[in-house]
């Protein structure tokens, strides 16, 4: 598996592979001519209710986690492409929350990864 996670302010590589903003709104301070990407995901960001109610809170942290990934159960039709497209090519995941240990990328990260280890690219 080959997914990385990168804030939208570091400069892009040729080694980010794939890149993927997966986050609703568009990073603040930032123009889109300066973060390259191959895809902006916003459907596969949190809703925007469960962004509000985390907050960027560490300790709503465990719950953000799971209701995330309740959210992401219903959809499968976005992220599966890019689970698949990980197996085989380098994928990166730009956010831009300033907490670099509680963000929606770690765990869409984490959640594709597991579904990767418990299916496999179909």
């Amino acid at each position: 598996m080959n997914i990385a996670v990168k804030r939208a302010y570091e400069p892009s590589a040729k080694s980010d592979g794939y890149r993927v903003l997966v986050e609703r709104l568009w990073p603040r301070g930032m123009k889109k001519e300066e973060v390259p990407l191959n895809q902006w995901a916003k459907e596969l960001a949190p809703s925007t209710a469960l962004r509000k109610w985390f907050g960027h809170d560490p300790v709503r942290w465990d719950g953000f986690r799971h209701r995330y990934a309740a959210e992401l159960d219903d959809l499968a039709e976005y992220w599966q492409p890019l689970a698949e497209r990980s197996a085989r090519h380098k994928v990166t995941l730009i956010y831009s929350a300033h907490d670099e240990e509680h963000n929606g990328a770690l765990v869409l990260r984490d959640y594709l990864e597991n579904w990767l280890h418990t299916h496999g690219p179909r």
